[in-house]
C-alpha cells in the first residue's frame, strides 16, 4: 500500500492516545495518531517520523503519524495497514502458505458467531479465517506482540480455536511492520495470557504467521515469512 501526500517532521511528544505534536519545518503541529498502543521504544523525542497530509480540508488535524524512524530503518505504525496489506498480498498471490489453496472467495469482516474476524477465505474445498495483528516492537531482531495487554486480542485467539473445532482453517497472522527481525514471539513479560492463549490455539490446529514488511517512505508491502518462537 501507499500514502497520499508525506511530509517528514521531528516528534516532539505524544498528547495522548490519538494526538501527538510533531515539528514540521520548524512549526509546532499536532497530528493524529493512527495507533492507539504505547509504541515507547519509537515515539521518542528527537525521532524522524513521516506523515500522511489529510485528504478532508475540515478535519482538526492536517497529518497522520503514520511511520516512524528506529535506527537505520523505518517502522510502520499505522494500525490500519496490516488489514490492506496481508489482504492485498493474499489476492496477489504473494503468501506461500496460501499456495496450494484453490481460493476464489476473500471477504473482509466477516462474522463466526458472535466474533468477527478480519478475513474470510473460501475455496473448493476448504473455507477459514484470518485474524490479522500488526506488530511494531522489536528487540534484538525479536518481534513481539503485544506492547500492552490485550484482552481482546486474548479473546480473538480463542474464537478462533472455535472455529477450528467446528471444521473452519484457522490462521492467526502477525505482520511485522518493519524489516530486519528474525523470528517473532508473544510477549510474555507483558501479557502472559496472550502467549498462553497462542500456545494453547497451534496446539489446537490454529495456525501461526508471521511476515515482515518491506517500509518505504511512500509505504509499505509484504515482505518474508519469519520464524514464530512460542515458549
Amino acid at each position: 500500500m501507499e500514502y497520499g501526500q508525506n511530509e517528514v517532521g521531528t516528534f516532539m511528544h505524544r498528547v495522548n492516545r490519538f494526538i501527538a505534536e510533531v515539528s514540521i519545518r520548524g512549526k509546532i503541529e499536532r497530528v493524529h495518531v493512527k495507533n492507539t498502543g504505547r509504541l515507547k521504544e519509537l515515539l521518542i523525542e528527537g525521532a524522524t517520523v513521516l506523515l500522511e497530509e489529510a485528504d478532508h480540508p475540515n478535519r482538526k488535524t492536517k497529518y497522520s503519524l503514520v511511520t516512524v524512524k528506529k535506527g537505520d530503518k523505518w517502522v510502520n505504525i499505522d494500525s490500519q495497514a496490516p488489514n490492506i496489506v496481508v489482504y492485498d498480498a493474499l489476492m496477489n498471490k504473494k503468501i506461500k502458505e496460501f499456495s496450494s489453496l484453490d481460493i476464489f472467495r476473500v471477504k473482509k469482516e466477516v462474522y463466526f458467531k458472535k466474533s468477527r474476524f478480519d478475513l474470510f477465505f473460501q475455496g473448493e474445498k476448504t473455507r477459514g479465517f484470518i485474524e490479522i495483528k500488526g506488530v511494531t516492537l522489536e528487540n534484538n531482531g525479536v518481534a513481539m506482540f503485544p506492547d500492552a495487554p490485550t484482552v481482546r486480542g486474548t479473546k480473538h485467539i480463542y474464537e478462533m480455536v472455535e472455529a477450528v473445532e467446528e471444521g473452519y482453517i484457522g490462521i492467526l497472522f502477525f505482520l511485522i511492520q518493519m524489516d530486519g527481525c528474525r523470528v517473532f514471539s508473544p510477549n510474555k513479560r507483558m501479557d502472559p495470557s496472550f502467549t498462553k492463549a497462542l500456545l494453547e490455539a497451534r496446539e489446537a490446529g490454529v495456525h501461526i504467521l508471521a511476515y515482515d514488511s518491506i517500509v518505504t517512505e511512500k509505504g509499505l508491502t509484504i515482505g518474508k515469512s519469519i520464524g514464530v518462537q512460542i515458549e
